[in-house]
């Protein structure tokens, strides 16, 4: 699919259409900033306990106190590497023997350093999953000048192969960015055929190496048998920081290793007691929880929301589309005033505005999706918010609140990107 729901043709290496408000990374960037001051002005004015993170990410650092006096980036390798690596290798399923890891700065970091040695240009690399690519692995075949064939399941693979027979890379993604899981019964035969033509095998495993395992009894990650698996320690299980974790056959880690550290994108040594610590606490079933609460939000806002709701297996979400549609019925409107993924955006930072609710659309840059997504919610989050109803209410008001300034461009800048820029406003 190359357009959305209204017509509006994708931007390149993206699931939806830019629009006039946000045209670019730098309008994300703005975008986070500017929520980055409603945040500080929420935690100024009521606490911190005025914030809720409903993004399912998690992006801090959990330390003990004997790792305070060794975040040193030449301690913390020498006394916590080895327990790293133990912990990594468990976690994905390697083996010591023939397995090394590499922590990088983001997993998208990991995925571009992986990419750029595994493909030269001109060669075609095949992205399969059940949806479609993340478009950090879109930008990362570009700008290693080879070609995506971006298709979905085994019969589109099945058929890229038959007109791409020798790709040199396949990039397999277990949990798609829509969040629908490829089936075990695709996995296999996908890697099969991967490696009968040839090609080397990465899996993006961002949030698939603990779902596919926790959630469906699938194989960790080095057990599909590929050649990297990639994933980060941010979410769903993980509590942070946020890094990439490679791991996969030894010689090819080296020499993405090496070139990871000539791009000075490998992450902080100093900060493996905090990947040390992140791993030791992760249990499968702090998974299916998340999973189990996101249902009971989903079965809220169906009662509000009824078919715009959009379920897979894991979590529930609003499509752009929906999104923008809604808000167009209760202004009364007719013609489209913004793009969905900015009905989206200015709906985010009306949830933030107005109840301290932070979603995984501002930590997207750029986003992956244009829908707002409502996955792996912390049961002790959304009781200290007052439950899954209120969410529930708290969304559905915030749509409201959109109708109310969808139609007058002023405001949805203001409220997405924050106040104007000097420059702006002396041109005004």
């Amino acid at each position: 699919m190359t357009s959305d729901r209204f017509g509006n043709e994708y931007a390149p290496g993206l699931p939806y259409a830019r629009g006039d408000l946000i045209r670019s990374t730098q309008d994300d960037l703005t975008k986070l900033r500017a929520a980055w001051t409603t945040i500080k002005g929420h935690v100024a004015s009521n606490g911190i306990d005025s914030v809720f993170n409903f993004s399912g990410l998690e992006r801090s650092a959990h330390l003990q106190p004997e790792d305070l006096g060794l975040l040193d980036d030449e301690l913390a390798p020498a006394l916590y590497g080895d327990r790293l690596n133990a912990l990594c290798l468990e976690h994905l399923g390697g083996d010591p023997d023939q397995h090394s890891v590499l922590i990088s700065n983001r997993l998208t970091a990991g995925l571009l350093v992986s990419i750029l040695t595994m493909v030269k240009p001109g060669e075609t690399v095949i992205g399969v999953s059940a949806s479609y690519s993340h478009p950090a692995n879109v930008r990362a075949v570009k700008r290693a000048q080879g070609t995506l064939v971006d298709t979905v399941g085994l019969h589109g693979f099945r058929q890229a192969l038959q007109e791409h027979p020798t790709p040199s890379l396949v990039i397999l993604t277990r949990l798609a960015v829509s969040y629908e899981i490829l089936p075990i019964s695709e996995i296999e035969p996908i890697i099969r055929l991967a490696k009968k033509s040839g090609a080397r095998i990465l899996v993006d495993d961002a949030g698939g190496a603990r779902v596919g395992p926790a959630v469906f009894d699938q194989p960790r990650t080095l057990e599909l048998d590929v050649d990297v698996a990639a994933t980060g320690l941010d979410k769903y299980g993980t509590i942070g920081p946020r890094l990439g974790v490679l791991a996969g056959n030894q010689q090819l880690i080296e020499r993405i290793r090496a070139s990871a550290f000539e791009m000075g994108i490998e992450a902080r040594p100093m900060l493996y007691p905090a990947v040390v610590r992140s791993l030791e606490q992760y249990d499968p079933a702090r998974v299916r929880e998340l999973v189990a609460t996101t249902k009971k939000v989903g079965g809220e806002l169906k009662k509000l929301l009824g078919n715009r709701i959009t379920e897979t297996p894991v979590i529930i979400q609003l499509m752009g589309e929906d999104v923008l549609e809604i808000a167009m019925e209760r202004a009364d409107l007719k013609e489209r005033p913004v793009m969905p993924i900015e009905a989206t955006a200015a709906l985010a930072m009306l949830l933030l505005r107005d109840y301290g609710i932070i979603t995984v659309h501002l930590a997207g840059i750029p986003p992956g999706t244009a829908a707002l997504m409502i996955k792996f919610v912390p049961p002790e989050t959304l009781a200290r918010f007052g439950g899954a109803r209120k969410l529930a209410l708290a969304i559905n008001e915030s749509l409201d609140q959109l109708a109310r300034v969808i139609g007058i461009p002023q405001a949805m800048r203001e409220l997405v990107l924050g106040a104007p820029p000097v420059a702006d406003m002396a041109s005004t």
